[in-house]
């Protein structure tokens, strides 16, 4: 696919390939905000008007915005336009300490189970 450009006051160059184009466009402006090149603050284009400038639909655009949202790269107000989200700088990963078995993190990552031991139950029932 040939490299698209995308204007709106930034420089805004996008190559949104993929396996799919909504995620081709995901992935394009994550990168954009990983490397550097949209920094925290900036205002995105309408999804109109990216859209319009990309030669692609705006559902195909707002959903990407959408995903970029949920995933805390962008945030959205009305009103406000699209903005790139503030991200704190990531810290070095720690290095592992003696007491952990190696392989196993001392906390579940698994999706649907809750730290029931750090619900704040007291408040709750008050």
């Amino acid at each position: 696919m040939a490299e698209r450009w995308a204007t709106f006051g930034i420089d805004l160059h996008l190559d949104p390939s993929g396996p799919g184009l909504r995620r081709g466009l995901t992935d394009a402006l994550r990168e954009a905000v990983r490397g550097g090149r949209l920094a925290p603050g900036t205002r995105l284009p309408s999804s109109r008007s990216l859209a319009a400038d990309l030669g692609i639909a705006r559902n195909t655009v707002a959903d990407a915005y959408a995903d970029l949202i949920a995933e805390g790269w962008l945030t959205a107000r009305q009103g406000s336009g699209t903005r790139v989200a503030a991200r704190a700088v990531p810290e070095r990963p720690a290095a592992p300490t003696p007491h952990r078995t190696p392989g196993r993190l001392p906390y579940s990552l698994m999706p649907g189970t809750p730290d029931l031991a750090s619900f704040p139950r007291a408040e709750w029932l008050r």
